[in-house]
């Protein structure tokens, strides 16, 4: 039998652990500021701001006993919490434990939900202690719903009510709507500002059947910034979905059904209608139990332009440092915001030349580009069909790579007709590379404590996995290497293609719909882009670049790719990529600010700086050759900072690369060493370690 104890004593255990969260106390709940629309109801409790979807109730309870069908004026609106006990005998003690694991591990929930309590038990011939509903009328809770098809009436001390619904009813908190005889309860959300200004909008499903999502159009006026719309993480606890409850923002340049796709792009807006389906990768996420809640900032059509020459919006903030710092380019609103905020677990971005790995690289975090053709990018705008991927972006690497792993299948993979490749093969073993290949025009770094800290983790990871480090020139092997032709010109012939494959694409999926469009709606004009965009296209020569120029193109990638798989980054019969290839995306070791002066000083660099000695920089290896590249981050360094004027830490990050179908191993790898302690988890805020 269950060991009772007072009810004042959990009573005091349950608001002692709630003040600690959110000042919880007992009494009535008042919902201040209320805002109701067709839509969402808004209404705040203490400091806090919350949203209910109030065009479409989750679920509706029934009272069944007639004497209290007007227990509630019609519509009134209260906090609710589900509560679904496993146990026979629902205790004050039993209640106490799942109320404190709310408070503990949900920052959505507060013991202000509890003015309402719905309770249920998947337990058979269940029935509730007169202890427990004391315990709950102490707790502040003002009604108490019992679950008429699975609890005895309590003598009118609970309201019992019947849950007819096909839905799964899952627990946490809710606002409910009281009508005669009826109470629906409506999906709520927290709204967190986005401080740092990496979000387009906030956004939830409309929970209508359609698929469909809203945007979120409010923002926090004397922060400028947007809200964005979180649900609670208990609704998730007994999703057996692998990535159910995980809080993922979305680059804004995938379609969302419902939310208008921006690319960046005022002008792209105008012309394009709000997207009527979700991107199958995209969905895929939802499918898989993931919840989305907003898309995010991005260079204009996903160009690597520098913080200072974006024109239509505001380059997103980089917690990290002095909050100057760059946080690159095209997907800078997901890698700032994993940087920012503990609430958001993932963004999902692009990467095409360097878009996933730079902005990882900068906040300290983890990114990856995929083997090419790893997933489909239908309903992504595209920048170059042959070598643009999407990716993750995260900050715990165990949790990071079972993210990734989960959301890559072999249903979407692309096919051959758009990566020009040999199918994708991926291969899913602990059988990792043998050597560490360790290109010495990539090194040293620009900066010596960063460097150092590099050889450390490198080192540790050739113990840890009985590896080999092997000193080799990547630049001299692909400048004299006859990989297209005879002739000591293959590498500059691969680069030329890749700028080929991206102008063509870039020029029939963007440029030409939006010059006509816009051409048509206003008297010949051309349309107002960013200045690289306007240079681009007023340049761009049809004679040079086309159809034909784009698949002979195609062919050489595909050349380039086989050579590359045999003789540099080669599978084995003890390994799907004999050696992990690592390099530098960052920027050496030495910050990057998002105002261009600081970047001219004697401890700043501008990104994009090449080493000395190097033919290719390390951007580029995977969009041309199709393989694996993974950010990962490492450590931390000190840098006397121009904005703040005090010392101030620069995250350090190294890339690794490995074969094309080789990420699962790499996944693999990086959750080995996350074991051994040699890759940690990184924080949000000013400090990444």
């Amino acid at each position: 039998m269950t060991k009772m104890i007072s009810c004042k004593k959990i009573l005091i255990e349950v608001l002692a652990l709630s003040s600690a969260f959110e000042g919880g106390r007992a009494g009535p709940v008042s919902l201040a500021n209320i805002h109701e629309g067709a839509e969402a109801v808004t209404y705040q409790l203490g400091n806090t701001t919350y949203l209910a979807n109030a065009k479409s109730p989750r679920h509706t309870l029934t009272i069944t006993s007639p004497k209290d069908n007007n227990h509630h004026a019609a519509g009134i609106i209260k906090t609710l919490t589900v509560i679904i006990a496993n146990e026979t005998i629902v205790t004050a003690h039993y209640l106490n434990a799942i109320i404190s694991s709310y408070l503990g591990n949900d920052d959505v929930f507060s013991t202000e939900f509890l003015g309402s309590v719905y309770i249920t038990s998947s337990a058979a011939n269940a029935r509730i202690h007169a202890d427990a509903l004391e315990y709950l009328s102490s707790a502040g809770s003002e009604t108490i719903y019992i679950d008429s098809s699975v609890f005895e009436s309590q003598s009118g001390r609970a309201i019992p009510v019947h849950h007819n619904s096909a839905k799964i009813l899952a627990p946490g908190p809710y606002t409910a709507v009281m009508s005669k005889g009826k109470v629906s309860l409506l999906d709520t959300y927290r709204l967190y500002p986005d401080t740092y200004r990496d979000f387009v909008t906030g956004m939830y499903p409309l929970n209508d059947g359609s698929g469909s999502f809203m945007p979120l159009q409010s923002m926090s006026s004397r922060l400028w910034a947007p809200l964005v719309p979180v649900p609670s993480r208990i609704h998730s606890w007994e999703d057996p979905r692998p990535l159910a409850g995980k809080r993922v923002a979305i680059k804004d340049i995938f379609d969302v059904k419902g939310l208008q796709t921006s690319a960046g792009s005022q002008a792209w807006i105008q012309i394009t209608p709000i997207a009527n389906s979700t991107a199958p990768a995209i969905q895929r996420l939802v499918d898989l139990g993931a919840v989305l809640v907003g898309k995010q900032k991005l260079a204009q059509f996903a160009s690597g332009a520098n913080p200072w020459d974006w024109t239509d919006g505001q380059a997103p903030f980089n917690p990290r440092g002095d909050g100057y710092l760059t946080c690159a380019a095209s997907t800078s609103g997901g890698a700032c915001s994993i940087a920012a905020y503990g609430w958001l677990d993932v963004a999902i971005g692009s990467d095409t030349g360097v878009s996933m790995r730079r902005p990882a690289a900068l906040t300290g975090t983890f990114g990856n580009r995929p083997s090419q053709g790893m997933i489909t990018l239908e309903g992504m705008l595209a920048q170059n069909w042959a070598e643009d991927t999407a990716g993750v972006l995260g900050r715990n690497p165990a949790e990071w790579a079972k993210f990734a792993k989960a959301w890559y299948t072999p249903e979407l993979h692309q096919p051959e007709s758009i990566t020009g490749l040999s199918p994708l093969s991926v291969q899913d073993t602990t059988a990792f590379p043998t050597q560490i290949l360790y290109p010495d025009e990539q090194f040293p770094l620009l900066n010596p404590a960063a460097q150092e800290i590099v050889e450390a983790v490198l080192s540790s990871i050739a113990k840890e996995l009985n590896m080999t480090i092997t000193h080799t020139n990547l630049s001299a092997t692909l400048i004299n290497a006859p990989i297209l032709s005879d002739k000591k010109d293959s590498l500059d012939r691969l680069l030329m293609a890749t700028a080929t494959l991206t102008y063509w694409s870039s020029h029939v999926a963007v440029a030409e719909p939006l010059m006509t469009e816009w051409a048509r709606l206003y008297e010949g004009r051309f349309p107002l882009v960013d200045p690289l965009w306007r240079k681009e296209w007023s340049q761009f020569n049809a004679s040079v670049i086309n159809q034909t120029a784009y698949d002979q193109a195609l062919r050489d990638k595909r050349k380039g790719v086989d050579w590359f798989e045999k003789h540099v980054l080669s599978e084995t019969p003890q390994s799907c990529s004999e050696s992990l290839l690592i390099c530098d995306i960052g920027t050496g070791g030495l910050p990057s600010f998002r105002e261009k002066a600081l970047n001219q000083g004697p401890n700043a660099t501008f990104l994009g700086r090449m080493p000395d000695g190097a033919a290719i920089s390390c951007s580029m290896i995977c969009p041309i050759f199709g393989c694996a590249d993974f950010t990962i981050p490492l450590g931390q360094v000190p840098y006397h900072s121009p904005v703040s004027n005090v010392t101030e830490q620069f995250p350090v990050s190294l890339n690794m690369i490995v074969r094309r179908g080789c990420d699962f191993v790499l996944f693999n790898m990086v959750e080995k060493l996350a074991q051994a302690g040699i890759i940690r988890t990184v924080k949000t805020g000013k400090q990444a370690f």
